[in-house]
């Protein structure tokens, strides 16, 4: 399967390109991220997305209540359930991000040149004239000549559909806007962004308080989205509060960075968090458009040296209406994994898109031929070369294991982890084999009960490009003897050869514990 494996440097041949992609139980190494919503919330078109290559899905809680996503939820249960296909959960905060309310849910045109007021009164009623917005202190924050955009799931690039406008004058706690494009806005909510403006309001609000504590504890979700993060203090503030929860202690810190402020602060948000969301939506109208692609590739960069997963957004927006992406975004998709992301995030496609399901599996493709011609060799160095000498322990295993497989041309690493700390760093190296994650599970007491952790674990590990995680049975303990370590390897081999990652006389690389030891084993199997 590796030989076939083709560096971009090289002349690629013609013929690979005319041959038609293999499907394999693996959609893709990279990560696809579904957000549920009114198009992919029964359980027929959730398991269909399960299949299709979905392992997270992200609930947006910037509309629809409490028992709405709950309900959803459940049918992901059942999904998860009917299909067998583990999936993660994550949760995406509204912060701080400013709305205009369009109650009577009437089209509104604008047109260009004309003028429009946007007042903080929320009881007036929106038109062409007058957009009523959730934040009183707007007109302190912008200037005349200030940009202003407003649209719905903002701004697909379609300028139809979003506005720009420009501050014109202040008028009290009103701003007066002048008209840059002929447009409508439909629906019952538009996100109002200004350009390169600070806004004074908490990122973590009592409101997403609110639904972590009651939602989020409920379901204990694996991940927490934390929109328009802008300093590593957002992160800290996050976590904190979540440590006071109990059942969130393990929930990682996905930071969003979606203004030039979260930008100039990169570095420190990123030793904060878990991992990072680039979300291009927003940053495209912060940024210059010559910009964008500069901040992805470093930003990638940086993640992947800090072995942190990356997310991309807003990649085949057009798949909204659409049943085939345009051949820009089919290479964008491409070229957001040659640069190195974990996953990519799906918003508008599948949460109101017509084609969720096709979405998912259509990304997934596209992973799949950009990781035949991603150049690890290039990577690797690049990785090994950063993190420097002497190594850690932990690194220099997982370099060594990775290493290793690719010299023997394994079919899989299999490596078993409590923490899920070790396979993380072997997928940091991005193997071109998938990793199994076998993660056993460790017991633990609060003297009221005993618990089994390991299931937040498996879960997390389903954001990371290449992980695939498979619970073991509790009785096997991690660090034991040889003989539970053969029994539960012999599991994990055998789910490999159910899923056809691994046939017979292929060579397997094992990363394990063995007493106060780690081994990198090559096994060769037999008929």
């Amino acid at each position: 399967m590796h030989s076939t494996h083709l560096l971009l440097e090289e002349p690629i041949r013609m013929a690979s390109v005319l041959e038609p992609s293999k499907p394999s139980f693996f959609p893709a190494m990279t990560k696809i991220v579904g957000t549920l919503g009114p198009r992919s919330r029964s359980v027929e078109i959730i398991s269909a997305c399960l299949k299709a290559g979905m392992s997270v899905a992200r609930f947006d809680f910037s509309w629809g209540g409490v028992d709405y996503h709950q309900e959803t939820l459940e049918y992901l249960k059942l999904a998860i359930k009917s299909t067998k296909k583990l999936c993660a959960v994550m949760l995406d905060t509204v912060g701080p991000e400013l709305q205009v309310a369009n109650k009577s849910e009437n089209a509104i045109s604008l047109e260009e040149n004309a003028f429009v007021v946007l007042t903080p009164d929320q009881g007036q009623e929106a038109s062409s004239k007058l957009l009523p917005i959730n934040f009183t202190g707007l007109a302190k924050a912008v200037k005349p000549g200030d940009t202003i955009f407003i649209g719905q799931y903002l701004f697909t690039g379609s300028e139809t559909t979003s506005v720009w406008l420009e501050v014109s004058e202040l008028n009290g706690d009103d701003v007066i806007c002048m008209i840059k494009n002929t447009a409508t806005l439909t629906g019952s909510l538009f996100t109002l962004h200004a350009s390169q403006i600070h806004i004074d309001l908490p990122t973590l609000s009592d409101a997403d308080k609110d639904v972590i504590s009651k939602w989020g504890v409920r379901n204990k979700i694996d991940f927490l989205s934390l929109s328009y993060t802008r300093h590593a203090e957002d992160v800290r503030q996050a976590r904190e509060f979540l440590s006071n929860l109990g059942d969130l202690k393990q929930t990682q810190i996905f930071a969003k960075v979606e203004n030039i402020e979260g930008l100039t602060h990169f570095d420190e948000i990123l030793q904060e968090a878990d991992g990072i969301i680039l979300s291009r939506g927003n940053l495209g109208i912060d940024l210059p458009p010559e910009k964008v692609f500069l901040f992805q590739k470093a930003a990638l960069y940086k993640c992947n040296m800090a072995g942190k997963p990356a997310v991309i957004t807003r990649v085949v927006d057009s798949m909204t209406d659409n049943l085939r992406p345009t051949r820009a975004e089919a290479t964008d998709v491409a070229n957001a994994v040659l640069d190195g992301s974990d996953a990519i995030l799906l918003g508008a496609e599948t949460l109101r898109g017509l084609y969720p399901v096709e979405t998912i599996s259509t990304v997934g493709k596209i992973c799949a031929e950009a990781e035949k011609v991603f150049n690890q060799d290039l990577y690797f160095k690049k990785t090994v070369k950063y993190v420097g000498e002497p190594m850690s322990h932990l690194e220099s295993i997982a370099s060594s294991a990775v290493r290793a497989a690719i010299k023997v041309k394994a079919s899989v690493i299999i490596v078993f982890t409590s923490s899920g700390r070790t396979a993380r760093l072997i997928a940091k190296y991005r193997p071109t084999m998938p990793v199994l994650s076998v993660v056993i599970p460790r017991l633990k007491t609060n003297q009221l009960r005993w618990s089994f952790t390991g299931a937040f674990e498996a879960r997390q590990s389903l954001i990371v490009r290449g992980l695939f995680p498979m619970l073991a049975d509790p009785r096997h303990p991690a660090e034991s003897t040889s003989a539970t370590n053969e029994s539960v390897l012999k599991v994990a081999l055998d789910h490999g050869k159910e899923s056809g990652v691994i046939k017979s006389h292929d060579r397997v690389v094992v990363c394990q514990k063995v007493g106060d030891a780690s081994v990198v084993k090559i096994i060769e199997l037999e008929d």
